[in-house]
């Protein structure tokens, strides 16, 4: 049927009129609030075209006359305004985003089958029972926007160890999820992942946790297969569908961020260039084209090209700031990964003055940015290093009852300067890059490795002439320098690097973190050389021997996932 769009689907008011003039009237309404499936799956592709031309508000004035009565537009409605409260992280983004979802959650309701769980079951076994084409999308968006609400409370805790909240709202998707699926497949046919590949996949790369959770999340009724999950996305990204973006942009976020902060480092950037290359011809001046993009150049270790592509993603649009912010800081790192100091303070200055994300993270990162520099540069900057590493513990946030784990990382170490004789840092900006696992990145690059590690053996020997030095410092410059020496293929320096961190446990006071993390690196080295067996007894020594360090649950994860590629890999072969 053709639809004419408005400005609000019902236009004037009932007045007082006959009976049958009150059916009429009601009919008429009736219709002017109906839009058939085909349309409002059309105009949902179309606001998502805009959204990837940066046209973010014309996709919601496309959207929002119909949002209360489309399944799909109110589906469409509430994921760009998800898409703009996990850039923000502003509470009154994320309050208006989850009032949105309710609403698509209510707007979808009206759509489903109205079937009791009994019934459901029953009519599944009979087989007499088929959902309708509009009763199965229903079926779907509902499930889709529970999805968002589950990850949009995720946002809102940001740490690692509430993910465990998420299955509180999954469960309820659990039956829409069974019931639809078998449903499409015994009554139409149609192939399921065009439906609900983004949805299923996230369920199954719930293997991606450490095993601990992934006991509890089994106990009531969850299980990943990561294997399984990125499959079913990759068949997804490669149909022709709406769901289509959505695949690929969770397989170019698990590749690029996933899998290096909470992993081993090993996206598969072949396959996210692949993924890319359509939408880049599509969209050659869309910001999350372009953002990706330079991504990607990022972890190739082509710095030079990829703050080309950040510089080119800011000026593509001036209405989402956020994702500025999001260039501001990847561009501090480009800069810092190659010691390019003052550009990076830069960055870090912005983020400190434009987002509200974490003032502690940012205040943190610009003080330690500058304790690279030399005192005359920094100076130049008028900036109070002490000051600002004081100001740190002031900005802590607390959600859901909770600190954020780097940021209670940055505080305990800014707490050395409260101290009446500050006890300064050493290479700060480096050991937050590590946290970062950014010398995985850095590693693509043996210029940037072994001028980092110029600087590194430049602190070891100041600490080695000062008689007050710290064993904690000493520990982490070794820890760091075994990096790069792995990074550089000087594999046996780097063991005696890692040992030596290791025979020195009994003297670190502070920074407790600095022996399972290198038990882990070790066990990373020794899997390099193909020695699986050593590779998994020290890492499993990290996993099982240590407990309440800092970055704790950061590091359960890249070691579950370390533990995982050991399992995959043929024995004998690196």
């Amino acid at each position: 049927m053709s639809i004419e769009k408005q400005d609000t689907p019902l236009r004037g008011s009932l007045v007082h009129t006959s009976s049958t003039q009150r059916d009429i009237k009601k009919l008429l309404i009736t219709k002017a609030c109906q839009m058939d499936l085909q349309t409002a799956i059309q105009e949902t592709q179309c606001a998502l075209n805009l959204v990837l031309n940066n046209k973010f508000s014309e996709a919601l004035d496309l959207l929002k006359p119909w949002w209360k009565h489309s399944m799909y537009h109110a589906l469409g409605y509430s994921s760009i305004l998800v898409m703009q409260a996990t850039m923000t992280f502003e509470h009154r983004d994320i309050q208006a985003a989850m009032a949105t979802i309710k609403e698509a959650l209510h707007t979808c309701q009206r759509f489903r089958k109205k079937n009791s769980v009994i019934g459901s079951l029953s009519s599944l076994i009979s087989k007499q029972s088929r959902l309708q084409e509009e009763e199965m999308h229903a079926e779907i968006c509902y499930a889709e926007c529970l999805l968002q609400k589950a990850m949009l409370t995720f946002v809102q805790v940001r740490t690692v160890y509430l993910f465990t909240c998420l299955p509180v709202y999954m469960f309820t998707c659990v039956p829409v999820y069974l019931f639809t699926c078998l449903h499409v497949y015994l009554c139409t046919c149609l192939p399921v992942y065009m439906f609900t590949c983004v949805p299923m996949c996230l369920f199954q790369m719930l293997s991606l946790l450490p095993h601990r959770i992934l006991r509890l999340l089994e106990f009531i009724g969850f299980s990943g297969n990561r294997a399984f999950g990125l499959s079913q996305l990759k068949e997804g990204a490669s149909s022709h569908s709406l769901r289509s973006i959505f695949c690929a942009l969770t397989l170019l976020f698990y590749n690029t961020y996933v899998s290096l902060i909470l992993g081993t480092g090993e996206g598969n950037l072949a396959e996210a260039d692949a993924l890319l290359e359509p939408y880049q011809q599509k969209y050659p001046k869309g910001s999350i084209v372009l953002f990706y993009s330079a991504r990607i150049s990022t972890l190739r270790g082509n710095f030079e090209k990829a703050r080309a592509k950040y510089e080119e993603c800011i000026s593509s649009q001036q209405e989402w700031k956020q994702i500025h912010h999001l260039c501001y800081w990847e561009l501090m790192w480009t800069h810092s990964y190659q010691q390019e100091w003052q550009q990076a303070y830069e960055y870090a200055d912005l983020l400190c003055k434009e987002s509200r994300w974490s003032k502690a993270i940012y205040v943190y990162q610009k003080a330690a940015i500058l304790s690279m520099m030399s005192e005359e540069d920094v100076k130049k900057t008028g900036e109070d290093v002490v000051e600002l590493f004081k100001q740190v513990e002031g900005l802590k946030q607390r959600l859901a009852g909770k600190s954020i784990p780097t940021e209670k990382f940055a505080v305990r170490k800014s707490r050395r300067y409260k101290a009446a004789r500050p006890v300064l840092l050493v290479i700060p900006a480096l050991e937050m890059m590590y946290v970062w696992n950014g010398f995985t990145i850095v590693g693509k690059r043996a210029d940037s490795t072994e001028a980092q590690l110029v600087t590194i053996e430049a602190t070891e020997e100041q600490l080695r002439n000062d008689p007050k030095f710290h064993p904690d410092d000493s520990c982490l410059v070794q820890m760091l320098k075994g990096l790069c020496l792995k990074h550089l293929g000087r594999l046996l320096q780097a063991e005696l690097c890692f040992t030596q961190v290791l025979s020195s446990e009994s003297r670190i006071r502070y920074d407790h973190y600095l022996i399972p993390f290198t038990l882990y690196e070790l066990g990373l080295l020794y899997k390099q050389q193909g020695d699986f067996t050593k590779a998994s007894a020290y890492i499993e020594n990290a996993k099982t021997n240590y407990k309440d360090y800092s970055m704790e649950s950061r590091l359960h994860l890249r070691m579950h996932a370390a533990l995982n590629s050991l399992k995959e890999s043929p024995v004998g072969t690196p």
